[in-house]
């Protein structure tokens, strides 16, 4: 996970909101869905909440962080609101009506959760765990942990580096490419792109 900064809410969902003082999330139009989804892409670059796949309009949906079912009178806020995946029994699709008890609003995501290159995950605390196995992010998705291993590769040799030789670099060279690696395009960042940087911060501790 990647610590997601939320905005200010949509004006289009503030005007809404005005208009029906006693509305719910499901009398939104597409109009107004559309807008938070557009909002919250931009302000998580274009990468799912959870498991920081690649995501677009298109193949994501808004991702309610305490579900409509248990927090009802959270289901219009748009900071309880993010961008997932669509991917079957994974992120916000596995995630149901159960609490998350790590959560990307949490700056905490982004070190209580280990990665390393095999594309596997683990949790350093008990919620971090308990996460990992309600989003469906560890080993029992194996589709998901290949994915997160190829393409966390793949982005190191972008960067002109080998996967065998980032044990070898000084803590200066590590932090140049933790930078570049951070940098956006166009306002998205790369598939996986924290995960990386999570396993770059684990080798920076070794050095």
């Amino acid at each position: 996970m990647r610590k997601i900064v939320k905005g200010n809410e949509p004006p289009v969902l503030s005007d809404w909101k005005r208009r029906n003082p006693n509305g719910q999330y499901q009398d939104l139009s597409h109009v107004e869905r559309q807008t938070i989804r557009d909002s919250c892409l931009k302000e998580q670059y274009y990468l799912c909440a959870y498991c920081c796949q690649r995501i677009d309009g298109k193949n994501s949906h808004n991702e309610h962080i305490q579900a409509q079912q248990v927090a009802p009178n959270q289901m219009l806020n748009f900071h309880n609101i993010v961008a997932s995946c669509n991917k079957p029994k994974q992120c916000g699709k596995a995630h149901r009506t159960e609490m998350i008890p790590l959560t990307p609003l949490m700056a905490e995501c982004e070190t209580e959760l280990e990665f390393n290159l095999s594309g596997r995950v683990k949790g350093l605390t008990q919620r971090a765990n308990e996460s990992i196995n309600l989003l469906n992010l560890g080993d029992d998705n194996k589709a998901l942990v290949q994915t997160r291993k190829q393409l966390v590769k793949t982005l190191i040799f972008m960067h002109r580096e080998s996967p065998e030789k980032l044990q070898l670099l000084d803590d200066d060279l590590l932090q140049i490419l933790m930078e570049e690696i951070s940098q956006s395009q166009d306002g998205q960042l790369s598939d996986f792109a924290p995960i990386l940087q999570n396993i770059l911060r684990q080798f920076l501790k070794q050095v």
